[in-house]
């Protein structure tokens, strides 16, 4: 392994172990090696795509339009055409180049995977255009969120992949007395990988879990299909193609990592996971169709990340204005359509106590609308913070919902600055206490302000809608550290990771890569988490022989 790779190596593995704050790559754009020249590379690089056929030398299957690739920045499709092959086709050519792979060493893979991450983060700005007009996330959080945090993500499972497999000894001598005799045994264990692996990605935030779930099967020794959304499709090709060049680069049949492409009249998913060749399945998307991979891809094993019902428990505070700002700030990020955006806030009838006295429940609302307005109604911090709308099924979702409560603030749509076609929308406030309202995820952005009897109720109901409906973040707003400690101990038990007292720069909602464990597995929101030991040490098995060293007499 290069010594630069070997140092990353020991540094993700360390800060695994420590959980302390860490990257890999600089955050900042400007920051990258490449410079201005690489930005203005990587736009040209997605320009030529446009329209065009994007290459994967050797890759199976015809060249297609992924048709469902619209931008919603301009309203126009990126026309770009991915070879389409089948689930038989894809499972060949996994299986074809798999022996090589599956022989290599762990350093050698491990290696590899580095590199891949490496390529990927070379090609930074080719990732950003590519990422905004098929997300809509906006081009800072194209570049982090879906560039270094995502890499750090999947550098973290390489990590917790070479640590697993560092754990098998490959060599043992076993000695024993049995009656007069003593043997000897010389044993061998040897990493035997599961087998291929798909990776299917959502729309909105296809990186982020993506090269964790990408790196911990290469790592370990599986081929990989990865089954992107038929709308964001283009930026996990890139990825697979870095991962291909790679792979191909050292010797190795770029086949390990395929790319299978569908459309929503026509998904494959349930193909490539019914597939008698599939033995490890990692999913990312709607709860529906999480429930059905886990209880349907036997006899692969699945990772699965879903959906919830991420609370805010607004009991007490100091002041309540850095408060709601900090809460208002996680409502419009990416619009909340991110898996950690907070969704139900739960405030006691008798409204939230303050030094200053006590904020009724309508003052409440009225303050987080306003807080919320200063981000979503200013053009230009609208598109930094808001971004675009994915799906133009979200805005039918938030169209839907605006007579299911009191309208504390209406969604609206703000002019993009650089985009005028741009698809937009501020956050929906409601007030309800109807529980057929919030007791769902409705993903994008729209929020809930919940009366509760008291505190204590409001807790009971957030913390059971956790445990009961999944959530993989809950937020707690409490002067009283006995409250607080009873907040984190009713979290921890629905397996949702609690945030308490948070205002500031940082967003609620943000995970760190190598510190925070992103979904806990213990409620409907998903049954893996990113990433433990857990995640990585099921996708080998170790097998071991056995032979005679030494037998004599005492």
């Amino acid at each position: 392994m290069s010594t630069d790779r070997s140092a990353r190596l020991v540094r993700a593995v360390e800060a695994r172990r420590t959980r302390e704050s860490w990257s890999a790559y600089p955050e900042a754009p400007s920051r990258h090696p490449g410079g201005e020249a690489a930005r203005e590379a990587g736009l040209k690089a997605h320009e030529s795509r446009l329209g065009g056929r994007f290459d994967l030398p050797e890759h199976p299957g015809s060249p297609a339009v992924a048709r469902g690739e619209v931008s919603p920045y301009t309203g126009e499709p990126l026309g770009v055409a991915y070879p389409v092959a089948s689930a038989d086709e894809v499972y060949r050519t996994a299986l074809a180049a798999w022996p090589a792979w599956r022989d290599a060493t762990p350093e050698t893979r491990t290696e590899l995977c580095l590199a891949a991450c490496d390529r990927i983060y070379e090609r930074s700005f080719e990732f950003v255009p590519a990422t905004m007009h098929t997300a809509g996330q906006s081009a800072a959080m194209s570049f982090t969120g879906s560039g270094t945090n995502a890499l750090d993500r999947g550098i973290e499972a390489i990590a917790a992949a070479w640590s697993a497999m560092e754990r098998v000894t490959p060599h043992a001598t076993w000695t024993r007395g049995f009656g007069t005799a003593e043997l000897s045994l010389d044993k061998r264990y040897r990493i035997v990988p599961r087998g291929v692996a798909v990776v299917v990605t959502c729309a909105s935030f296809p990186a982020w879990n993506a090269y964790p779930a990408i790196f911990a099967n290469l790592a370990t020794g599986n081929p990989v299909i990865v089954k992107p959304h038929p709308t964001a499709v283009l930026p996990m090709a890139l990825a697979v193609a870095a991962c291909r060049e790679v792979l191909a680069g050292a010797g190795f049949d770029p086949g390990l990592v395929t790319l299978a492409v569908d459309t929503a009249e026509a998904p494959v998913a349930k193909e490539l996971i019914g597939h008698p060749a599939c033995r490890i399945v990692d999913f990312t998307g709607s709860a529906a169709f999480g429930a059905w991979v886990e209880a349907n891809a036997f006899p692969a094993i699945s990772y699965t990340e879903t959906s919830g019902l991420n609370a805010v428990v607004l009991d007490s505070a100091d002041d309540l204005a850095p408060v709601l700002r900090a809460v208002a700030g996680s409502l419009c990020l990416f619009s909340a359509q991110m898996c950690t955006s907070p969704q139900n806030i739960f405030v006691p009838r008798a409204g939230v106590r303050t030094s200053s006295g006590t904020v009724s429940f309508e003052e409440v609302g009225e303050a987080l609308a306003e807080a919320v307005r200063q981000i979503s109604t200013v053009p230009r911090r609208a598109a930094s913070v808001l971004a675009a709308i994915q799906s133009p099924a979200t805005l039918a979702l938030v169209d839907g919902l605006r007579d299911r409560g009191t309208v504390l603030l209406d969604a609206a749509p703000y002019e993009h600055p650089e985009f005028p076609a741009a698809r937009t929308s501020g956050p929906l406030l409601l007030a309800t206490e109807d529980p057929a309202v919030y007791g769902e995820e409705r993903f994008g952005p729209v929020a809930f302000l919940v009366p509760a009897e008291d505190r204590e109720a409001a807790l009971r109901t957030a913390s059971a809608d956790a445990r009961d409906k999944g959530a993989i973040t809950a937020f707690c707003y409490s002067v009283d550290e006995d409250f607080v400690g009873r907040a984190e101990d009713a979290f921890a038990l629905a397996g949702a990771a609690l945030t308490s007292n948070l205002t500031g720069p940082m967003p609620l909602n943000f995970s760190a890569a190598y510190s925070d464990y992103h979904v806990s597995g213990l409620n409907p929101a998903g049954n893996a988490s990113l990433t433990d030991d857990a995640f990585v040490s099921g996708r080998f098995r170790v097998t071991q022989s056995r032979r005679p060293a030494v037998s004599h007499r005492r």
